[in-house]
């Protein structure tokens, strides 16, 4: 059984380290899918930007003001297209904003803000890449170490029911 969970163990450990040495590659790989769509979402916006320069004074808001309080429902319906596409590049700038910072604020982020239709492409294209900077060692190295951790404590408890549950039936 010592050899048993020697074997797990090690196994484990090593399995986790190299887990966690793949998490920054695919948050950079996530990170770069994401400021592509804010490209194409700001490459949308631009026609509209251009209108506003031109009849509103620069002020989208404006313009989008102008195509909402229209009466001719496709005139108004492109109103409402603009003001979402201006709340798409704004929640995407922030979504940006947030994933150039350390990993450790990435992965918080990420943890409370995924796009699960994003990581899901992003999952499918990944390329696994181990990262060799600082952070991402660290951080394979504090991801193994938390798994090894909770697998001592699990094969504790585990151990320690067994001998309780063993102790039981010979009374």
């Amino acid at each position: 059984m010592r050899f048993i969970r020697g074997l797990v163990d090690r196994l484990l450990l090593l399995a986790a380290a190299i887990t966690g040495g793949l998490v920054p590659g695919f948050i950079s790989q996530y990170r770069q899918r994401l400021g592509g769509r804010l490209d194409q979402a700001l490459a949308d916006l631009a026609p509209w930007r251009h209108l506003a320069d031109q009849y509103h004074h620069g002020q989208l808001a404006e313009l989008i003001q102008y195509h909402l309080a229209s009466l001719d429902p496709t005139f108004h319906a492109e109103g409402a297209i603009i003001q979402s596409l201006v709340q798409s590049v704004a929640r995407l700038q922030i979504a940006v904003d947030a994933l150039h910072t350390s990993l450790f604020h990435q992965i918080a982020y990420l943890s409370t803000h995924t796009d699960p239709e994003l990581a899901r492409a992003t999952f499918r294209d990944w390329v696994p890449t181990f990262a060799l900077s600082v952070e991402g060692i660290v951080f394979a190295l504090a991801f193994a170490l938390a798994l090894w951790l909770i697998f001592h404590a699990l094969w504790h408890l585990v151990g320690l029911a067994i001998r309780r549950w063993r102790e039981r039936r010979k009374l």
